[in-house]
This record gives structure tokens, sequence and C-alpha cells, in this order.
């Protein structure tokens, strides 16, 4: 993937404050999903990546400066994903430009991203007091982190993921400690990522050793949570599967993929670090 050392993530950028859908750069989904032996015709689960910008500011017909929250919602089946730090150079394109109404911005982004990852896709804006009134994260299932564990992985190990004894079981789980690493940076992306499943009972222990393990693997958001996807097929072979990730901003943006075989995505529900 050399090539994404010539995308604005790999490389020094000015910040443009007229609008200019031009910004915007894809990176195909194909290649983490060639290295995990899935064909995009076929692929073991549907889903949705739910991007927040919290930085998205552009002036009125009277000149006068608009703050929203945007809400983008791509699904997994699009061709490409959107550079993450191209659409924040995007985004902050329409600082000094005017536009007659919210619902105009609205369509300029859904039109533009839509070009840029090759399929439809959703564009909600709020206001901050809308947003405010947002339900938050909920703890929900079981919090794997307080298991006291010896750890010695850190590197990649699907192999620790290990089943329980006894009958199926519908379960979840979850853990805040999951980190990954940029593929183009090296700079680390913090998460909360929740499974949830039902089939045999997948080891909370294990989990959390798994989720270590990922903690100087690279790829990007949506490239982990598949991967998590398809080791927790392999390697313990639920009935049903989902996978959600909620990582923390960067640029003033955060990224929120959601992989089920099983159920449409979950709410979009900030957690405290995000």
């Amino acid at each position: 993937m050399s090539y994404l050392k010539e995308t604005p993530l790999g490389r020094s950028s000015e910040y443009v404050d007229e609008y200019m859908p031009s910004l915007l750069c894809p990176v195909p989904r194909w290649d983490a999903r060639e290295n995990l032996e899935l064909e995009d015709t076929t692929l073991p689960f549907h889903g949705t990546d739910i991007w927040n910008a919290y930085e998205l500011s552009w002036l009125n017909e009277k000149g006068k400066p608009i703050v929203a929250m945007c809400e983008l919602r791509v699904p997994c089946t699009t061709p490409n994903i959107v550079e993450s730090k191209s659409l924040k150079l995007y985004l902050n394109s329409f600082a000094n430009t005017r536009f007659e109404s919210r619902d105009a911005v609205r369509a300029a982004i859904e039109k533009d991203v839509a070009q840029t990852v090759g399929g439809n896709i959703e564009v909600l804006l709020y206001s901050l007091q809308e947003s405010a009134g947002f339900p938050v994260w909920e703890d929900r299932g079981d919090c794997v982190d307080n298991i006291d564990l010896t750890f010695e992985h850190y590197e990649y190990r699907p192999d620790l993921l290990l089943c329980d004894q006894g009958p199926e079981q519908t379960g979840q789980l979850y853990s805040h400690l999951l980190r990954s690493h940029c593929p183009v940076t090296d700079q680390p992306d913090w998460a909360t990522v929740v499974i949830r499943y039902t089939g045999r009972a997948i080891s909370s222990a294990s989990f959390l050793r798994y989720v270590v393990s990922l903690r100087n693997h690279q790829g990007f958001h949506e490239q982990i949570i598949e991967q998590v996807f398809v080791d927790l097929m392999a390697q313990c072979s639920p009935r049903h599967l989902t996978v959600y990730g909620r990582f923390t901003r960067r640029g003033g943006i955060d990224i929120n993929p959601f992989r089920s075989n099983s159920e449409q995505p979950l709410p979009n529900r900030r957690t405290t670090r995000q």
C-alpha cells in the first residue's frame, strides 16, 4: 500500500477554506480484504461505517458563520473508504463559503463523498442544540477489562481466541482497551470494541488477550473491525456475530465501523472518550 504515502495522510497539507470537493481522497477496501481472503461479492457480513465530524462550519447567505455536527453513514459495500485526513481537509474547506441553507450543505457533502466512495451514503447535520440531547454510550454486556491476567502477547494473535465448554448461548462482550496503528503514519488509534454473538460461549479472558494482541497491529479502523469479525468466525464459529468499534477522534472526526451477519447497526452513541 505504498500509494497511501501520496494521500493527504502521508504528507503535509495546507488548509483550504473555500469549498473544494477535489480534496477528498478514496482508499480501496479491497487491499485489506484481499489479505483477509474476502470477496466483495460474498462478504460474510453487512454493515455501515458511521463517521462523526465535529469541526464543520460554513457561512449563511448573510455571511454569518454556522456550525454543525455531521454524521456520515457509509455502507461497507462501497468499493472505497474516504481517507480520513482528506475528509477533514474537505470539511474545513466549507469555512468561508456561503450556502443558502443547512440542507444545501448536507446535499453537497452527500454528493461529494458518495462520488469518492463509489456508492450511496447518508449524511445528517445537527445543530449543537440538537446533538446535545442525544443519548450517550451505555455499558451493556460483560466488560472484560477488569479480568486479572498476565499478558505476554502484544503482536497480532488470532489463535488466542477460545471457546468455553457448555451449551450454545447469546452473549455480549466489550473492551475499552483496543489499540491499533494507522498503516500510513503509524499513529495509535484507540477504541471500544463490542461483540454480540450466538454460539459457543466465547471465553472472556481469551477475548481480552486477543484485543491486547492487536495493540501494535496496523490497519484503518474499518479494516481492524473486519479483522476481528473474520478472526471470531474462524476461531469460534458463532451462528450470529456482530462486531462494533467506537474509535476516538482524530482531526475532529471519529469513525465507528459496524459489521454483522444478523442485525442492523446499533445506535450511534458516543462513548466517554469520544
